[in-house]
C-alpha cells in the first residue's frame, strides 16, 4: 500500500477513524489538522504529521474530510499556495454538488483532478470496517484511488464522472429519512398492539427486509439510547437537497416531502439528539409513553 505518497487533511471523529485505517493497511501518510495535537495519537499506527498544508503539494493524492464546502477551498488554496498541487484530490466532505464542480474547475486550472467520494456510515461504522464509499470524478483517477478506499471500509462504487456521487449520496440520505420514518411507525404499530419493541425488531432483522440499517439503529429504538449520529438539521438540509433535484430533474417526490415534514415538526418540538427521535415524535402522535427496555442488544456491526 505505498504505491503513492498520500496526504490527508481534517481530523475530526470520521477523518481519524478514516486516516487511521490507511495508515494501518501501511499506506505512506501524512496528516494535517488545524488542531494539531487532534492528529498526534494517528503517529502510532504510522502516520507522519505535518505543520503546515504546502507540505501535502508533494503528495500523489490528497484526501478532504473537513466540516463545509468552504473549508475545502480554504485547505486546498493552502496547499496550492506555493504553486504545486498533487496529482488527485479525494474529497469525502458533505458538500453541494455547485461547490464540488467549482472546487473541481480550480484543480483543474492546476493540473490536479478531483474525485468526488461521499461515505456512509460514521465513526463506529468506519472501525467495523464497514464504511461504503460513492465516488466519481475521471476514470483514471478513481482507478488510481480504488484499493485506498477499499482499505477505509467494505465497497467502494463508481457511477460516472462529474458530481454524479454527490447526487447519489443525497438519493441515500433521502431514504435515510423515509426509512427511519416507517420504520418508527411500524415500531411504535408492533408496541401498541402489545409486543416488546426489541422483539418485533427481532424479528424484523431476521426477515428479508432486515438490513445493516435496522439491525443498527434496534439498540436506540428499543433502549431509546438517541447519542448523536446524524442530527435531524443535517438529515432536513439532505431531504431538502433532494427535493431540490427532484424539482430540477421533474421527478415527483411524494414520500420524501412526507417525511421533510415530519422531521421539520420533530425538530420543532425541540428533539435534536439523533435522527431517530422521530420514534419518540410517532408515539406521541400515537397517544403512547415509550420506557427504554433496558436490554443488552448488538447494532450488528462487531
Amino acid at each position: 500500500m505505498k504505491q503513492h505518497k498520500l496526504g490527508w487533511i481534517g481530523i475530526g471523529r470520521m477523518g481519524y477513524a478514516m486516516a487511521q485505517r490507511l495508515a494501518e493497511a501501511g499506506c505512506d501518510i501524512s496528516v494535517w489538522n488545524r488542531t494539531k495535537s487532534k492528529a498526534e495519537p494517528l503517529k502510532q499506527y504510522g502516520a507522519k504529521v505535518v505543520d503546515t498544508l504546502p507540505e501535502l503539494a508533494a503528495c500523489d493524492i490528497v484526501f478532504t474530510m473537513v466540516s463545509t464546502g468552504d473549508d475545502v477551498k480554504e485547505v486546498l488554496s493552502a496547499v496550492m499556495a506555493k504553486g504545486k498541487a498533487p496529482k488527485i484530490v479525494v474529497d469525502s466532505t458533505s458538500i453541494s454538488i455547485e461547490a464540488s464542480a467549482e472546487i473541481r474547475a480550480t484543480l483543474a486550472k492546476a493540473g490536479s483532478k478531483l474525485l468526488a467520494a461521499p461515505v456512509s456510515g460514521n465513526a463506529k461504522v468506519i472501525k467495523a470496517g464497514k464504511l461504503t464509499v460513492v465516488a466519481s470524478g475521471p476514470k483514471d483517477a478513481f482507478d488510481a484511488v480504488a484499493p485506498y478506499l477499499q482499505a477505509i471500509g467494505q465497497g467502494v462504487s463508481y457511477v460516472g464522472d462529474g458530481e454524479l456521487s454527490r447526487i447519489a449520496k443525497i438519493c441515500h440520505n433521502v431514504m435515510l429519512g423515509v426509512v427511519i420514518q416507517n420504520l418508527c411507525e411500524i415500531t411504535v404499530l408492533a408496541e401498541k398492539a402489545g409486543m416488546q419493541r426489541h422483539a418485533f425488531l427481532d424479528f424484523l432483522n431476521k426477515s428479508v427486509m432486515g438490513s445493516m440499517f435496522t439491525r443498527y439503529k434496534t439498540p436506540a429504538l428499543s433502549n431509546l439510547d438517541f447519542h448523536v449520529t446524524f442530527t435531524p438539521e443535517l438529515l432536513r438540509k439532505d431531504i431538502d437537497l433532494g427535493l431540490s433535484a427532484g424539482k430540477e430533474h421533474g421527478v415527483p417526490m411524494p414520500l420524501t416531502s412526507v417525511a421533510r415534514d415530519l422531521v421539520q415538526t420533530l425538530i420543532g418540538h425541540g428533539y435534536d439528539q439523533d435522527f431517530s427521535q422521530l420514534l419518540l415524535l410517532q408515539a406521541k402522535a400515537s397517544g403512547i409513553e415509550l420506557k427504554p427496555e433496558k436490554v443488552q442488544l448488538s447494532d450488528g456491526l462487531s
